[in-house]
């Protein structure tokens, strides 16, 4: 199924899935893995209107609660899991990770939120599915198929800088022993290089971050004074930094920029847009 997808480069690293009216994302090498389950919205197949249209996944955008919520259940049954289950992060641009227990069972969709500041979450809890939120921002999906852990994180550029991707391998190796070879990393449907414009003090904060000889590989300056960031190929070179294998890393072939229609887009609604949402969790059946 393509919907009209536009892609980058050859290479077929995600697939379209579909449950009835319900279209997500998917990682082939992530679907194999029967312990595990995952999935990436995308704004189709909801009944949000407008800007908002259709499956919006934030309660926080000016959408009506019962159309999220509908939202929510129409994506829980396509990907396989319960609403109920869900463990929502607090996302402010921080490389904070946060273990979710048993304890935290629902928090964000049946009860309120106890903690704030959390971009990260890890688990090694069957039955819990860990949820973050994108609009341009990246999704990076942690799975050690050895300890049968997951992390799920967002990276937005304050997040890459900070290398929020490494954070949480060290939070998985010191929470549930993992080793960082063993982990199977991907980065998520986000904004690409082409679309993704950002000012020379954003620039500063990578040159410090990451080694002069990623410089070329990562932003180029225009004659606008502006440059183009790579942040696929930051939060890839992340997860290497982090011990990760680099054939265990699976990198977007979808920009949201690049599919307004498909995915909600910050950069191409001008902000009038919802949340897509990445959904990473172990099933029940460990």
């Amino acid at each position: 199924m393509e919907l009209g997808w536009k892609r980058r480069g050859d290479t077929r690293v995600l697939e379209i899935k579909q449950n009835g009216d319900v279209p997500w994302l998917a990682y082939p090498v992530l679907e194999n893995m029967e312990f595990l389950l995952h999935g990436f919205s995308t704004r189709l197949g909801g009944v949000s209107e407008g800007h908002l249209g259709s499956m919006n996944l934030s309660f926080s955008r000016g959408d009506r609660e019962e159309n999220v919520r509908e939202n929510y259940g129409r994506i829980a049954r396509a990907v396989g899991f319960l609403p109920e289950d869900l463990v929502f992060s607090h996302q402010t641009h921080t490389t904070n990770v946060r273990r979710a227990d048993e304890a935290d069972r629902g928090m964000g969709f049946t009860r309120p939120l106890e903690y704030s500041d959390v971009d990260g979450l890890i688990t090694d809890c069957p039955g819990l599915v860990l949820a973050t939120f994108y609009a341009d921002c990246v999704p990076l999906f942690f799975v050690d198929p050895v300890k049968k852990a997951v992390g799920l994180s967002h990276s937005g550029w304050r997040g890459t800088a900070g290398k929020i991707g490494k954070v949480t391998v060290e939070a998985m190796c010191r929470e549930f022993g993992s080793n960082p070879a063993d982990i199977i990393g991907a980065v998520g449907p986000s904004i690409c290089q082409d679309c993704y414009e950002v000012s020379e003090d954003v620039i500063e904060e990578f040159s410090s971050s990451f080694d002069d000889k990623y410089h070329d590989s990562l932003f180029y300056k225009k004659e606008n004074g502006k440059y183009q960031l790579d942040l696929w190929k930051a939060n890839e070179l992340i997860m290497e930094e982090a011990g990760l294998k680099k054939q265990n890393i699976y990198v977007t072939d979808i920009c949201t920029c690049c599919n307004p229609e498909l995915l909600y887009s910050h950069r191409a609604s001008g902000g009038k847009r919802g949340n897509l949402a990445a959904f990473l969790g172990i099933r029940r059946s460990m």
